[in-house]
């Protein structure tokens, strides 16, 4: 192969420099680099609303990163095999590089893309550059995969992972450069409408924003970590699923951050809130374990002895839901919280989930839509588990009775109020910007206002529990 063949550089989730084993080699090899990203039917169908506008974001941010490394960023639309196949015979590339990606139809697609490829000649090399642990390298002592966090958390913890590679300064760039779409024409943000300026606000986009959140963390906030991170008052928690969602950062980068910092503080206390902190980051990991081997888990339920629950499909209780007008405050300032910026604090996740399944009685896979459509770190492994962890029927080493209490919540995690105060807005003479922002942000065709009365509740908590518990009662005796 000449020095001067092209490599073309499929970019998906990884959109970063640092620590990109696929952008490594490429360069390495020693001839032009093409990346290119494809808008193919896999992405344009997994992706919500906020999360494609969102992708629209980091791409720009992408574009002016790979521009200051003396590259461009390809933009194409359509099926990734032809993209593929037009781009070798455009520029003259004999090699396709990517990360590698693991849940079902992107396994699927990408399989049949490399053998197709190398039947026609060309080196086809996938890399990970998504996870600490790749699904097939973690396996329990009789060669099958972990089904519980915690073995599988003492498994890897020792494992350690790779140091992270360096940016290249320089991308050698091809004398001619492929044509590419307009990022604007592929108006990735049309859904949104006015929401995308209100989740603007929010958004720290890119792979400079990322390492300067990761920064800020470590330097103050992780040695409290577990101690506060369910504080939904507190700004206690990293915020870097936003960016994981899109390879702005990656989980090594992550993980030896944290590392350094564990060795950094003294103290038992806030040496375990750093490394629970990494616990947290393998437990994204134990979400694509599972979504690799039982890949039912993103549609069906994980535990098959739940197949004949009574679950309710979409009803109006989970309308109410949807527009954060559910009555019970902690709940409708979780889903407000969504909609402002895109992002929900996990103790919130956790108790509008649990009220969605248990005190309405609805089926995980309508929150689990509505989460895709409306979250800007929407990740297809970890809300897939994490929905069905709360539900009942997934990983979960609880029982399904476990019934979270809103209000008691709120009394523990939200001591003084705050976090409600700042996502509801009905009631207060001057709320917070952000309460307001949620009316600026949802549907005109809701007809909402914050001058409303706030509503009553949907469902008494002690009867929601109640029914719950019969349920689960009733099913256990089916079983």
């Amino acid at each position: 192969m000449s020095s001067r063949t092209p490599t073309i550089l499929w970019l998906r989730r990884d959109l970063r420099l640092s620590d990109h084993p696929a952008l490594t080699a490429a360069v390495e090899a020693g001839g032009p680099v093409v990346p290119v990203f494809i808008l193919d039917p896999v992405i344009e169908e997994q992706h919500g609303a906020a999360s494609k506008w969102r992708l629209g974001e980091s791409l720009r941010a992408l574009s002016g990163s790979l521009e200051k490394a003396g590259s461009r960023l390809t933009l194409r639309r359509g099926d990734a095999l032809e993209v593929l196949r037009k781009l070798v015979e455009e520029t003259g590339a004999k090699a396709v590089h990517w990360s590698r990606l693991y849940d079902r139809r992107a396994t699927e697609r990408d399989t049949d893309i490399k053998a197709a490829l190398k039947e026609e000649g060309i080196d086809v090399r996938s890399f990970n550059a998504s996870l600490l642990f790749e699904p097939w390298t973690v396996e329990t002592q009789d060669g099958g995969h972990y089904k519980v966090y915690s073995p599988f958390w003492r498994a890897v913890a020792p494992r350690g992972a790779d140091e992270p590679i360096s940016a290249p300064g320089k991308i050698p760039a091809p004398d001619t450069w492929p044509a590419s779409d307009d990022l604007g024409e592929w108006k990735l943000g049309a859904a949104m409408d006015r929401g995308a300026e209100v989740l603007a606000r929010h958004a720290c986009v890119g792979e400079d924003a990322a390492r300067g959140r990761l920064g800020a963390f470590v330097a103050d906030r992780i040695e409290t970590y577990k101690d506060d991170r369910n504080r939904t008052d507190l700004d206690a928690c990293s915020r870097l699923s936003e960016n994981l969602t899109y390879g702005e950062v990656s989980p090594r980068t992550v993980w030896h951050a944290g590392r350094a910092a564990q060795e950094r503080l003294t103290g038992k206390g806030a040496t375990r809130n750093a490394e629970h902190f990494l616990k947290e980051l393998v437990w994204r990991e134990f979400a694509y374990h599972l979504l690799y081997h039982t890949p039912r888990i993103e549609t069906e339920n994980w535990r098959e002895e739940w197949d004949g629950f009574d679950w309710r499909d979409d009803n109006e209780d989970a309308e109410r839901w949807r527009r954060g007008m559910t009555g019970i405050e902690m709940v409708d300032a979780a889903m407000r919280e969504m909609y402002v910026t895109g992002t929900m604090h996990n103790r919130a996740r956790m108790l509008a989930a649990s009220f969605l399944t248990k005190h309405l009685m609805t089926h995980w896979r309508v929150g689990q839509e509505w989460f895709r459509d409306c979250l800007t770190d929407w990740d297809i492994a970890s809300n897939a588990m994490g929905w069905q962890w709360v539900a009942g029927s997934g990983p979960d080493a609880a029982p399904y009775f476990r019934v979270f209490n809103p209000d008691t919540q709120a009394e523990k995690f939200d001591p003084e109020g705050a976090y409600r105060r700042r996502f509801i807005a009905e009631g207060q003479s001057r709320p917070h910007r952000d309460a307001r922002a949620y009316f600026d942000a949802v549907p005109r065709s809701w007809g909402l206002s914050p001058k409303q009365d706030y509503p009553s509740p949907v469902i008494g908590l002690a009867e929601g529990r109640a029914r719950a518990l019969e349920a689960y009662e009733k099913r256990r005796k089916a079983a």
